[in-house]
């Protein structure tokens, strides 16, 4: 998009703002603050409340950029008279305490939420003699963010803590007011148009994303010879499966040795407090994903620690599975290139005995339409959807053999 260009700009006295057109300011945040308000930490259910029921943001409420109210705690009812700061319209939610990526991040308040309330970690602020919305905008700008890396620099690797005198020090572009009403009205007819194409690529999405899995679930209830002998399944879908697989619970195909099919340390086995920044990588149920493992998770644990908790520890080719989640059963291969680990309570760690099952098969598997219903099964609904690490043992598959099993694993990789 081409823009029409100011007749004259000048530098302000931020390099990283670049040249301004003459007749904006640069100012400290300060200069149009009125003020700023903090929230107040409360114990809190781990749902989101109904109705006008009271409750405390998540710090996640602005983690894309945009406020989002549904990020909520309910309140529990002890804790109802300690909440405090309402959210209002025309304020900027702030996270002033986050991961390095995190810290700073800003969503706009659209309309008044009373019954919702500001945890600690988050500030409400508010302005005078400045448009909010054009403010919010300049909190997605790399000038906002590369300041806000520099007044968090030196700070922990992993949490970082921003001040609000640094935060208020804060150099921003001042148009007049008029015009910083119009640049936001323009950034947000433009930015509708953005979010509408999107939309649009997120249906088609779901649609491949459909066909995909119509795709792994053939070939994992079929395998990959259309002409071969089918037998009855005895089980409602897949109705048939070929005639030469066999039938196996996930037990029956892991290792014959000691922890080869565990879930994580419980309770006091592994403490928040013997977290650390540096050492043997701790693995969350976040680092599996259903398109393979993707580290996130930044907590590690000391070598002494790990060998304690040997027994669920994790290699590359063992099988990650996660216990909990929308859906639960997503399951993925620890890579050969990460470093040996440790798995967490809500991860399942099943290593395999290479003779019978191929790591790479067995994910698409549980990861197929045919794998949801198995573990749809055994589900428990509770907070979140969870399976057991008994009954996930027992569930049982038809399982073609382990050549057939690589063969599949090799064509669905290369295709999809």
């Amino acid at each position: 998009m081409s823009l029409p260009k100011y007749p004259e700009y000048s530098h302000g006295a931020i390099p990283s703002l670049g040249p301004l057109p003459a007749h904006w300011a640069s100012q400290a945040l300060k200069s149009v603050v009125a003020r700023i308000e903090s929230g107040v930490s409360v114990n809190a259910h781990d749902e989101p409340v109904s109705g006008q029921a009271f409750g405390v943001l998540k710090t996640s409420c602005v983690y894309a950029g945009r406020f989002d109210p549904a990020e909520n705690k309910a309140v529990v009812e002890d804790e109802l008279e300690r909440v405090a700061c309402p959210v209002k319209a025309g304020a900027l939610i702030v996270s002033r305490m986050n991961t390095p990526s995190l810290v700073g991040a800003a969503g706009l308040v659209s309309t008044n939420a009373e019954h919702l309330f500001l945890p600690d970690r988050l500030w409400q602020v508010h302005f005078m003699g400045a448009e909010p919305a054009f403010v919010h905008y300049w909190t997605a700008s790399p000038s906002y963010r590369a300041q806000v890396e520099m007044a968090c620099a030196g700070t922990s690797a992993s949490m970082q803590n921003l001040s609000q005198n640094e935060f208020l020090r804060f150099v921003l572009p001042v148009p007049p007011l008029e015009e910083q009403v119009a640049i936001a009205t323009f950034l947000d007819r433009e930015t509708a148009k953005i979010d509408a194409l999107i939309a649009e690529q997120e249906k088609l999405i779901a649609l491949l994303a459909e066909k995909r899995q119509a795709t792994i679930s053939h070939a994992v209830t079929r395998g990959l010879d259309p002409d071969a002998t089918m037998k009855d399944s005895g089980v409602e879908w897949p109705k048939q499966v070929p005639q030469h697989w066999g039938q196996a619970k996930l037990q029956d195909l892991v290792a014959k040795t000691q922890h080869s099919f565990v879930n994580g340390p419980f309770g006091s086995d592994l403490l928040t407090s013997e977290l650390t920044a540096e050492g043997v990588p701790v693995v969350y149920i976040r680092d599996v994903k259903e398109h393979g493992y993707e580290r996130i998770s930044e907590w590690c644990v000391t070598k002494e620690k790990a060998a304690q908790l040997k027994f669920c520890n994790v290699m590359p080719g063992d099988v990650l599975v996660a216990k909990v989640g929308d859906p639960p059963g997503v399951a993925a291969v620890y890579p050969s290139d990460e470093p040996s680990g440790v798995v967490t309570q809500d991860v399942i760690r099943l290593r395999l005995e290479r003779s019978k099952a191929d790591p790479g098969y067995l994910c698409w598997l549980l990861n197929s339409f045919y794998g949801r219903i198995a573990i749809d099964q055994i589900s428990v609904e509770s907070t979140r959807t969870r399976v057991g690490l008994g009954e996930y043992k027992q569930v049982r598959f038809s399982i073609p053999p382990l050549s057939e099993q690589e063969a599949i694993s090799a064509n669905l990789t290369e295709g999809i």
